[in-house]
């Protein structure tokens, strides 16, 4: 069993031992197991970590680097017609904290028919895409 508990600075020439694809979701668990092809993978990181796209993790024994990827899963995409209903609609959306992936020209959030009755009625174009999901942080969260 791999263990990996402690996150690494950014490095994007680190030569990793493989890359793991995690959900949204998944990469907001700091005590998870995982099974692999290879065998398993048991993360035991810091209370609270949130991992990102392409974080870099290393293993107790420091023999191991793993990359972090933000794996492609089910989303919504809201495209506004203006910045304006783009502004409104983030605001809606983050008035019933659910996690949020903000962008200048539009929003992701994981699958919601409630929400997306209500983005189509605030006049956003809602589109059913898979893709790689990473809401924000929020203002209180951090990373380690």
């Amino acid at each position: 069993m791999l263990i990996l508990t402690e996150k690494l600075p950014e490095n994007p020439d680190a030569i990793v031992s493989f890359a793991l694809p995690l959900t949204a979701f998944e990469r907001t668990r700091s005590r998870h197991r995982f099974e692999l092809e290879s065998g398993e993978v048991f993360l035991r990181l810091a209370r609270g970590t949130v991992l990102r796209d392409r974080d870099l993790l290393q293993s107790e024994d420091r023999k191991y680097l793993v990359r972090i990827l933000a794996k492609p899963e089910p989303v919504l995409k809201a495209i506004a017609s203006n910045q304006l209903l783009l502004m409104r609609a983030a605001y809606h959306l983050g008035n019933r904290h659910i996690p949020v992936e903000i962008t200048s020209t539009y929003l992701r959030l994981s699958p919601d028919t409630v929400l997306q009755e209500m983005l189509t009625q605030m006049g956003l174009e809602v589109q059913e895409e898979i893709a790689p999901f990473q809401p924000e942080i929020g203002a209180y969260g951090h990373s380690h």
